[in-house]
Order: structure tokens, then C-alpha cells, then sequence
């Protein structure tokens, strides 16, 4: 017999999860903060701009995320209409409010590193 849950019985608390299940499901992969991060950065990037700024992803995996991300209204495209045809990412006003929190995720990451990093120095 499953046990009750304790914690997520709650009304308010099943909301408050779907929607952390709903980020994490838009957000998920290992490229789209760095995709994100970088526009939120550079504002308006070509395709080539994007995987020259964005070390260790290929072609297809940032076309791919670029598509997702677009039909989530996060990044916005543009084509222009020269020869060859050049497309410009840029990040959306939506997309714009993930900015706090990238930043707190970069400020998180950095502090978890120089923890991990010192505690590693004191050993050797």
C-alpha cells in the first residue's frame, strides 16, 4: 500500500509543483541557459555569432534548441533579407524576465565552485 504524501497535498503546493515540472520542462537540456545567457548578454546574435559564443555545441543541437526555444516565446527570429540570407536570434521581453534568474543561477554556481574548489586546496 503507497504511503499518503506528506508535503505536496496540498493545493497550493501541487500548483507551486506543475509549475517548477513546467520550467524545468521548458528549460531542460543542457544548452538552453547557456543559449539564453547569451543573448540575454548580446541581444540580438547571428546563428554563427551563437555557436562561436557557445563552446561544445554543435550545429543541429543549436538549431534544435534555437526552434524550442522559439516556439516558447523565449528567443525571437529574424530573417534578413540579404545573400546569402542571414537569421538574427534575439531574446523576447518574455524571455528577458528569465534574467534574474540566470544571474542567480551564474551567482549560485560560482559560489558552489569556490566551496567545492577551497575544500578540494585544504585536502591536497
Amino acid at each position: 500500500m503507497k504511503k499518503k504524501a506528506l508535503v505536496n497535498d496540498t493545493p497550493v503546493c501541487q500548483v507551486r509543483m506543475q509549475a517548477i515540472g513546467d520550467a524545468m520542462s521548458l528549460l531542460s537540456g543542457k544548452w538552453k541557459f547557456y543559449i539564453l545567457g547569451t543573448l540575454i548578454e548580446g541581444n540580438t546574435l547571428g546563428f554563427m555569432d551563437l555557436l562561436r559564443e557557445i563552446n561544445g555545441i554543435g550545429t543541429k543541437m543549436l538549431s534544435k534548441e534555437l526552434q524550442d526555444l522559439e516556439m516558447n516565446n523565449l528567443v525571437s527570429r529574424k530573417v534578413m533579407n540579404t545573400k546569402p540570407i542571414t537569421v538574427k536570434y534575439s531574446i523576447t521581453e518574455y524571455g528577458k524576465t528569465l534574467s534574474p534568474l540566470i544571474d542567480e543561477l551564474a551567482k549560485w554556481g560560482i559560489n558552489y565552485r569556490n566551496s567545492v574548489h577551497g575544500k578540494k586546496e585544504k585536502e591536497s
